[in-house]
């Protein structure tokens, strides 16, 4: 039989002088080995193809993690301030994917700005101080790290009872890497907390639309998968919604 195919949303990288449709390898390969999957990749190019004709020829999509971040007219009010980079090709790629997975009934999982991605098409809103540090933690490390350093940086997270990670994993709490700048400010409407860190910020959600899962994470699975059962336990996750079962046996 042959197996599903999963979308993975691209970004738009710069490469030597030209601009390139970019996803890292871990988040492909991660995907493909645990959820069991071949995949394509999704180019963000809006003005080229539309979302309406790629989505019925996927089983599913993976919204990636990037180093830009969502422009904040897709949530509220232009900013004049707003932290960078942006990929405005991407934003808007990624509306309409959303919308045009769901309404065919097919999931739609996300990491990091993907996780993000999802609460705004939801309705919600962003905050753009995350690596601040509050009274009990920063999401971000320090800026003067290294790359590898950078996600080393963890904490815990409280897993809601009953809901679909603290059921997959087995557990009331776990430890994950914290790399992003923004994060939730406005829930969006019908997505359903996950976990969350112990400042209180929202670290995953998941819903369901058309009787198709959403499940998004705020941190890093694709990272050092290998080493890391439950990051494992994300993609198999993904795996399921893509064959249409039931997200946890």
């Amino acid at each position: 039989m042959s197996r599903p195919v999963a979308g993975i949303i691209c970004c738009t990288r710069t490469v030597g002088v030209e601009n390139a449709q970019a996803v890292m390898n871990r988040y492909v390969a991660h995907a493909m080995r645990y959820a069991d999957a071949a995949a394509l990749l999704v180019p963000s190019m809006p003005e080229l193809m539309t979302a309406a004709e790629v989505a019925p020829r996927l089983d599913g999509l993976m919204l990636t993690g990037s180093p830009s971040n969502l422009d904040p007219t897709y949530y509220g009010p232009a900013v004049d301030d707003a932290p960078g980079p942006f990929d405005p090709a991407r934003d808007a790629m990624t509306r309409d994917l959303i919308k045009a997975m769901l309404d065919l009934g097919k999931p739609v999982f996300g990491v990091c700005r993907g996780f993000q991605e999802i609460n705004v098409a939801f309705g919600g809103s962003l905050r753009r101080d995350m690596a601040e540090a509050s009274e009990l933690m920063a999401h971000h490390a320090p800026d003067e790290v290294g790359f590898n350093e950078m996600f080393d940086h963890v904490h815990p997270v409280r897993l809601t009872p009953g809901g679909v990670l603290a059921r997959a994993f087995g557990a009331e709490e776990t430890s994950v890497n914290s790399v992003h700048y923004q994060g939730v400010d406005r829930l969006g409407d019908g997505l359903a907390i996950e976990a969350q860190a112990p400042d209180g910020v929202v670290e995953a959600v998941s819903g369901q639309v058309n009787g198709a899962p959403v499940l998004a994470v705020q941190w890093h699975p694709e990272w050092r998968t290998d080493a890391n059962p439950q990051s494992q336990t994300f993609f198999q996750i993904f795996g399921r919604a893509l064959r249409g079962a039931p997200l946890v046996a």
